[in-house]
């Protein structure tokens, strides 16, 4: 008897789907990523995007006059500044390590314990928080930018319907506008856009070995994770875990230990790793994360593959992206360097 098989196998007259392919797989847990993060609330326009690239790099907007968001989010340098937690007024420093800037829109929240729900809202958060940028209110923000002659028209461009365009609100949307801008599409991108040649046999490998682990519990989606929050020590407890996460924010007892999962992309250039730091390779993390969240001690060809394949989720920075505009000139009223 002869069987016809069309993408099956008929076995004693039951037919077996065939196996899909890593491909097929990958398409069902992973989409590429997006070319901007849009936002109904904000929507991404050219001269947002500009004004907001300025105020990025603007150190005016800390009270030394010596930290922006790229003194901790470095641009050229993956989003990081690669330390386990980064200095800021004062040389102060928090307790967290500072996450990437790129393809955090792509995230559900933002800050490792979520509490900001939109780029908009982080960018508030570190201008006034004393370790930090240690501005004493959004009133001087507003006033120091005000003083900056240059600032005028590029507010005026990016929110021509407001009376007075600057203002606090303003400032975050438009760096968050500009931060929506921030994504990195990678080879990986481009195997899931159906070029199967895109990754090596290695990292194909590395694939299959990160699906077979089980790492697409928490790492899924465009941004192979950031969608969604997860307990540190899921089926084995941290040693010496302190911070409690998400439970410092809601109080609650169940939110112990439950952090927002990182994104993958880029994840080679983006150490040191975990909330902490506390990680120093991607190697040490892979094999960590296995052991705590999967409850399986991986073996160092597993971990090879698995860092394989992480690898191809490194991105070329495009150097419009990440260069440093020239900053606009002082005016006579603008504020000093407060170094205390």
């Amino acid at each position: 008897m002869r069987a016809v098989i069309f993408g099956a196998m008929t076995v004693a007259g039951l037919s077996l789907a065939a196996e899909p392919s890593l491909l097929d797989k990958s398409k069902a847990i992973f989409k590429p990523i997006s070319k901007q993060f849009d936002s109904k609330d904000n929507p991404i326009t050219k001269e947002k995007v500009a004004l907001g690239r300025q105020l990025y790099f603007e150190k005016r907007m800390s009270k030394s006059q010596e930290i922006s968001c790229n003194t901790c989010h470095v641009l050229s340098k993956y989003g990081v500044d690669g330390e386990p937690t980064s200095p800021g007024h004062k040389k102060q420093r928090g307790d967290r390590n500072s996450p990437t800037v790129f393809n955090a829109g792509a995230h559900f929240v933002q800050f490792w314990d979520g509490r900001a729900a939109t780029l908009e809202d982080q960018a508030k958060g570190p201008v006034l928080n004393p370790v930090e940028m240690a501005m004493p209110d959004a009133a001087t923000v507003e006033k120091t930018i005000k003083s900056i002659p240059g600032y005028a028209p590029l507010f005026k461009k990016a929110f021509p319907a407001d009376k007075e365009p600057i203002t606090y609100d303003n400032i975050a949307k438009a760096i968050g506008a500009f931060e929506r801008t921030l994504a990195t599409p990678s080879r990986f991108d481009k195997f899931l856009g159906g070029d199967e040649k895109a990754l090596t046999d290695a990292e194909k490998k590395g694939l299959e070995t990160y699906l077979a682990t089980g790492c697409t519990a928490c790492h899924m989606g465009e941004a192979l994770g950031g969608g969604m929050y997860q307990k540190l020590g899921l089926v084995k407890p941290v040693p010496g875990l302190k911070d409690e996460g998400v439970a410092k924010i809601s109080k609650k007892d169940a939110d112990k230990f439950f952090f927002k999962v990182p994104s993958l992309r880029n994840v080679e250039k983006t150490g040191p790793y975990l909330h902490d730091g506390s990680k120093k390779t991607l190697e040490e993390t892979i094999s960590f994360m296995g052991e705590y969240q999967l409850g399986k001690q991986l073996k160092k060809e597993e971990v090879d593959s698995i860092a394989t394949f992480l690898k191809a989720l490194t991105a070329e920075l495009p150097k419009d992206m990440i260069a440093e505009p020239k900053a606009l000139a002082a005016g006579k009223d603008t504020p000093k360097p407060e170094l205390n």
